[in-house]
């Protein structure tokens, strides 16, 4: 379908949307415009990834989803962000459109595709991917030096953010997590002095990088981007769910050491580890809440999803994070002492298979045969079902006793029996 000139974008529907792109595009590819390929990307709770083709350029569009405005000025802060960067000479996207919802529908961007994946199980673990591991270590060092020694009005959209401030929604979710008040009363008593006032990413990770087998191709994901202590991108990344189950601190690339070294040879300030420490307590904790925020996400129908359910759950993984952070001999002894007995699995109600069997069987499906299907977007959610399913199967056979004291060996204790249910391996 080939499209140019003026078009308005009235409820977001694939062909008003190519319209808009045509117009947002023309000047960009020359007219008349030809739209191809457009299609919405898996991924993304606060922002739809669409990915299409004009006149042969690739280009992907980021937009709010219809109906879920972001806050207003993130999709600036964002543009405002990555333009800054390009001009720096780092590797981010290359904006060439930004709109306000008259032509995408909704506030959104379009950047070009960049070369490369984000899949952080391809980057951290697949073979063709093994000279990559080489040289983004100390690409990402630069990266984070380079950024954090931008001049803060390059980038005048970025604001203040206090970490703790997430505290704030945890409250309004009226939740009570025990083990997460305390870290919080930590984090306020230990609360470091600020060493920098920098233009902070936000979100740096493994799965918002593109990477290519040579090595980093751009940073992406920008909507989160602040002014903040350059300590906070680096906790950020180190912590231990953005490893994938990778041993190394740093973003399972690097050791912590090998890392800091990096980013002070690159111009990066010196690590002050007391700071370091502290900041990897607070966006835990920031984890720990969005994790509830996304688990409440899909209980209030806004999304129904069965990815948001299972990170709703995730919160428990957190809490021991940030006890191993705080009160290490309190978790060194949770984990060597006696486990709750299992519950024998009682067939008097219904007979065989019980509850536990049925679930066991469908889990089986769902892994043996559904999670192989060559569909990303059959085969990953089947592989979340059937972890969701497991960790039914577990609760129902463990009883767990959260009665306990509030001293940090009692919130241990909790969290690891809670753990046993949510998921075991996180103890390994």
């Amino acid at each position: 379908m080939s499209r140019s000139g003026s078009a308005a974008v009235a409820d977001g529907a694939p062909d008003a949307l190519i319209a808009g792109l045509a117009d947002a595009l023309a000047p960009v590819v020359g007219t008349p415009v030809e739209i191809t390929g457009l299609r919405r990307l898996s991924g993304g709770a606060s922002r739809e990834t669409w990915s299409f083709a004009a006149n042969g350029d690739e280009f992907i569009l980021r937009r709010d989803p219809p109906g879920r405005p972001s806050e207003p000025g993130r999709v600036q802060l964002e543009v405002d962000a990555m333009r800054a960067c390009r001009r720096a000479g780092l590797r981010a996207p290359d904006v060439v459109a930004d709109d306000d919802g008259h032509r995408f529908g909704t506030r959104g961007l379009v950047m070009r595709r960049d070369p490369g994946v984000p899949s952080p199980r391809q980057i951290l673990s697949a073979p063709e991917f093994a000279p990559a591991r080489e040289v983004l270590p100390r690409q990402l060092a630069e990266f984070l030096a380079g950024l954090h020694a931008l001049p803060l009005d390059a980038v005048p959209t970025a604001e203040e953010r206090d970490p703790l401030e997430v505290w704030q929604k945890y409250l309004e979710l009226d939740e009570p997590r025990p083990a997460l008040a305390a870290a919080f009363s930590w984090l306020q008593e230990h609360r470091p002095t600020p060493r920098a006032d920098v233009v902070v990413h936000g979100d740096f990770r493994v799965g918002n990088l593109m990477v290519e087998p040579s090595g980093l191709s751009a940073v992406i994901d920008w909507e989160v981007a602040h002014r903040g202590d350059p300590m906070e991108d680096i906790a950020w990344f180190c912590l231990r769910m953005w490893r994938f189950g990778e041993p190394l601190e740093a973003g399972g690339l690097a050791s912590l050491d090998d890392f800091l070294a990096l980013y002070e040879a690159a111009g990066g300030a010196s690590a002050d580890r007391e700071s370091l420490h502290w900041w990897l307590g607070a966006k835990t904790l920031v984890w720990a809440v969005g994790c509830m925020v996304q688990g409440r996400m899909h209980l209030s129908g806004r999304v129904r999803s069965t990815d948001l359910a299972a990170v709703g759950r995730r919160v428990t993984e957190q809490e021991w994070d940030l006890i191993e952070l705080i009160a290490p001999e309190a978790a060194t002894a949770a984990r060597t002492a006696p486990e709750p007995p299992e519950l024998p699995d009682d067939a008097t109600p219904f007979g065989h298979p019980t509850a536990r069997e049925l679930l066991e069987a469908v889990e089986e499906f769902l892994r043996g045969q559904v999670a192989h299907v060559e569909d990303r977007g059959i085969n990953y959610p089947a592989k979340v079902s059937a972890n969701i399913l497991a960790q039914v199967r577990r609760e129902l056979s463990r009883p767990i006793d959260v009665t306990g004291d509030d001293s940090w060996a009692g919130l241990a204790r909790v969290t690891r029996d809670r753990l046993l249910v949510v998921n075991p391996a996180y103890l390994d």
